[in-house]
């Protein structure tokens, strides 16, 4: 908002420049109403005998100018534009975005009056609610899980049968509306360098790469004491609390040996918005049942 002083700033500099405007145009109309043969000259010559003159506008081209200003002072009326007066009309980019939102929700209401009470099983083979499914994933979802829902590092594959939350119809409309925080903490505090290195080479071991026997039996120990609460004792996951599969290949931000051992030290804490005040119930399930045609989250049912 305005200050008192800028909006009187804004108030008279803008009807400043309406007058000064109005003022030239009448300097200008005073050259005008000089009779033939009477122009100016303003002492520029070329070439000896090309002399330049002050010759007067044409008279409607000077009426169109007189009616610009004309239209700015109805404007300034009707509309905002002399610092915090809003016109006559109460005009404002908020109230006619808003109109034009209720508008177009009550267009599309229809649309998606005939998706209500629908399974994401039933949307999921409808060919109209998976191109409306399709274009909101790309609106909201396609920059961080990629337009195929392939996802990239720190961002799900969608389309396989790992689900760090849990792929059920349940689970995936949860995660739409609520989003989802990760909390994994950092270690190393804990762990110490030697620790964070014995712990890694067990998770590489259970993962099913080559991994230091030696270091790896040191990191057992330590991954009962500090991971398995999360993680499982097989460190299998658990989906309730978000905690991921360890024995697989499937790794969020990578599981080569140098990946662990960072995410030991610093933790993760990967962040998926809610969309719950975003979109509406409808929109929620025809998205879920996007995802689930994408073929991963069928595997969780």
């Amino acid at each position: 908002m305005l200050t008192s002083f800028w909006n009187w700033f804004a108030i008279i500099v803008t009807i400043a420049m309406i007058l000064a405007c109005w003022w030239l145009l009448h300097w200008t109309k005073g050259i005008s109403d000089r009779s033939e043969g009477e122009a100016e000259e303003t002492g520029h010559v070329w070439d000896h005998d090309i002399r330049e003159l002050n010759n007067p506008l044409p008279r409607w081209w000077l009426n169109l100018f007189n009616l610009t200003i004309v239209f700015a002072l109805i404007y300034l009326v009707l509309y905002p534009g002399l610092g915090n007066l809003a016109g006559v009309l109460g005009w404002t980019e908020v109230g006619q975005y808003q109109d034009e939102m209720q508008k177009a929700e009550a267009a599309q209401a229809e649309v998606f009056a005939r998706f209500k009470g629908m399974s994401l099983e039933d949307l999921a083979h409808d060919s109209e609610a998976m191109g409306i499914g399709r274009r909101l994933f790309g609106n909201n979802c396609a920059m961080c899980h990629g337009s195929d829902g392939r996802g990239a590092t720190g961002f799900p594959n969608l389309t396989d049968d790992e689900w760090q939350w849990g792929g059920s119809d349940d689970d995936i409309l949860n995660t739409i509306k609520n989003g989802r925080q990760a909390a994994m903490p950092a270690w190393a505090p804990a762990l110490g360098e030697d620790g964070v290195k014995q712990v890694t080479e067990y998770v590489m071991q259970i993962s099913g790469h080559q991994a230091d026997p030696e270091l790896a039996a040191a990191g057992k120990e330590k991954f009962a004491t500090f991971c398995v609460a999360c993680h499982g004792p097989e460190g299998k996951g658990n989906p309730l609390m978000g905690a991921p599969n360890l024995t697989n290949s499937a790794w969020l931000y990578g599981g080569d040996r140098a990946t662990i051992m960072e995410g030991l030290h610093t933790g993760r804490s990967g962040k998926m918005p809610e969309f719950g005040d975003k979109l509406s119930d409808e929109r929620r399930r025809i998205l879920a049942a996007y995802v689930k045609s994408l073929g991963g989250a069928a595997a969780q049912d």
